[in-house]
């Protein structure tokens, strides 16, 4: 493996797939608790998968871009599965990991850098909206990914509701409206002393969700909700 600095995350995932299992990445932030993930999980089989993934999955068809793909677990059952999924990351380190679990099209490239080609599904699991970055940011991104729609295409993302963080025993939520919005976060993320630079990521509310997609000629339509604020959705081109 090549020395690589500031990619826990790949560096974690080759790890596992050299043996070394059983370890955690550290994820932390100012606004939320600090949070661990199991690098198995990473690697999670389709029956493992939330329900929100699955049918993600079930309801892909075409060409698929799998964007953030990390593991590259979605891309791998898409390709089991007879579809054409081009996987692709911006973390070398992910990058390797998905290439040596036998993806076939897997790329090193950041979303946003991504122009001229097109696909019939765009996959944005595990919070693909975050990419964003910033609320203000979300209509920029949703017309950046229209571009890279076939007719007749579909971006199929999952999100979560960060109101529950703020809800008391009554049902209600405190939240200062003169702070950023709720779902902006900053997060590092930390493997056996190697950690990423901070970077800004985005939990956005379906309705807000709508908002942006009304501004950029998308129709957003809700799949599936959860009891634990997690949702699936499907945008297209009006």
């Amino acid at each position: 493996m090549k020395k690589m600095t500031n990619d826990p995350l790949g560096i974690a995932l080759l790890e596992y797939l050299d043996g070394k299992r059983g370890k955690e990445i550290n994820v932390w932030s100012p606004e939320v608790e600090d949070d661990v993930i199991p690098v198995e999980y990473l690697f999670r089989p389709y029956e493992a998968m939330p329900e929100v993934e699955q049918k993600a999955l079930k309801m892909a068809n075409g060409t698929v871009l799998d964007v953030g793909a990390g593991a590259g677990s979605h891309a791998l059952w898409l390709q089991n599965n007879g579809l054409e999924a081009t996987a692709v990351d911006n973390s070398p380190g992910c990058v390797e990991a998905m290439k040596r679990r036998g993806l076939k099209n897997v790329r090193l490239a950041d979303i946003w850098n991504l122009e001229n080609e097109q696909y019939d599904t765009i996959l944005m699991m595990m919070n693909g909206l975050g990419f964003a970055g910033e609320l203000q940011y979300l209509p920029k991104l949703l017309r950046h990914l229209k571009n890279l729609l076939k007719p007749g295409g579909q971006i199929l993302f999952d999100s979560t509701d960060l109101i529950y963080l703020f809800l008391d025993d009554e049902g209600g939520a405190w939240i200062d409206l003169n702070d950023k919005y709720i779902g902006e976060i900053i997060y590092t993320m930390e493997y056996k002393g190697i950690s990423s630079n901070p970077f800004p990521w985005l939990f956005v509310d379906f309705d807000l969700v709508e908002e942006a997609a009304e501004m950029t000629s998308l129709k957003a339509e809700k799949l599936l909700s959860t009891k634990t604020y997690a949702y699936l959705a499907r945008l297209t081109k009006k």
